[in-house]
């Protein structure tokens, strides 16, 4: 069992990965924060919003892969196109969601001006826009060739 613990501890591309996710994820709060003039604890684990975390971590985990195995390796190839599925499903489908959101939450508050319906609003960020993937990307790109050795 100690040993297990040895090689987690010892996994740079897990460290790096998780990094990258935190420090994208720390400047979208920092970011949301000074925008809005407050912090709310709902934006530690909110999805959307710039930077993409799910973009950067995705693309740091294949850029980590590229440098431990090489990049020219199947395993390099699996990580990108994980990461590209990743990405193109963080702008695409789950942006639309949020815009579905967006719209059923107009329709509700039209509705609830008659007092006909009492539901509660929907979730409208759920994903990203493609300026926030491709900075996300950059951002998965940057720190690990930054910590990783």
């Amino acid at each position: 069992m100690a040993e297990f613990w040895v090689q987690l501890a010892a996994n740079k591309v897990l460290w790096v990965t998780l990094l990258t996710w935190v420090v994208t994820q720390g400047s979208k709060i920092t970011l949301a924060t000074i925008r809005e003039k407050r912090f709310n604890f709902y934006w530690l684990l909110s999805t959307g919003g710039m930077p993409s975390s799910h973009s950067a971590g995705v693309v740091a985990l294949a850029v980590c892969i590229g440098k431990q195995e090489g990049f020219c390796t199947p395993l390099f190839a699996l990580g990108c196109i994980f990461a590209f599925v990743t990405m193109f499903d963080a702008q695409s489908w789950r942006r639309s969601v949020g815009v579905q959101a967006r719209i059923l939450n107009r329709m509700i508050d039209d509705l609830q001006e008659h007092k006909k319906i009492t539901d509660n609003r929907l979730k409208e960020l759920m994903g990203h826009t493609p300026t926030e993937v491709f900075i996300g990307a950059l951002i998965g790109i940057v720190i690990p060739l930054i910590f990783y050795r």
